[in-house]
């Protein structure tokens, strides 16, 4: 019975994000079930902000009213979490539960998915397999490790252009 894990969002009132996160992981220690329920997480941005001609770096909740639980989906873990203080239920169709695909999960910025996977140089040649560029062959320029990102040459309308593409766009070709 192995299943597993999977991220998963719940909706939550506005401003109890954090005390649900609270909540779960305080639920999750008292029960044991670290192995059913094993992240929960409020995801935050830095935001510029201006105040009084003074700027200050703050955080911010990238998506207020929803927090992301990484969780095997059994009948106790989603009775916990459905029954957690402050939780209106889980985002998906008629209440069931829709895990996030590995792509939503980047993009949400909760979890880097595969970090280790792309075996990649500068200089290797690349295919992009998705995006506006999907088909493009080219040439690894740079690797942008901690913005996920790579900069490949790619031959364009005749000549070669520069374009940035996230990790999980690509595949290595020989």
């Amino acid at each position: 019975m192995a299943e597993e894990a999977k991220w998963f969002v719940v909706h939550t009132y506005s401003g109890y994000e954090n005390k649900v996160k609270a909540n779960i992981e305080k639920s999750v220690d008292n029960r044991g079930m670290q192995d059913l329920i094993q992240a929960v997480e409020v995801p935050l941005e830095d935001v510029i902000e201006e105040k009084n001609g003074e700027k200050k770096t703050v955080k911010r909740k990238v998506f207020p009213g929803y927090v992301v639980i990484k969780m095997v989906m059994t009948d106790e873990s989603w009775y916990v979490v459905r029954n957690t203080r402050g939780v209106t239920g889980f985002v998906g169709p008629g209440s069931k539960p829709v895990p996030l695909s590995d792509e939503e999960v980047e993009r949400m910025g909760v979890e880097t998915v595969r970090a280790a996977d792309l075996d990649v140089a500068v200089g290797d040649h690349v295919m992009v397999k998705s995006g506006p560029l999907e088909g493009f062959s080219g040439v690894i320029e740079e690797i942008q490790t901690e913005r996920r990102k790579l900069i490949v040459k790619v031959s364009m309308f005749g000549r070669e252009t520069p374009v940035e593409v996230d990790y999980n766009q690509v595949e290595h070709i020989d």
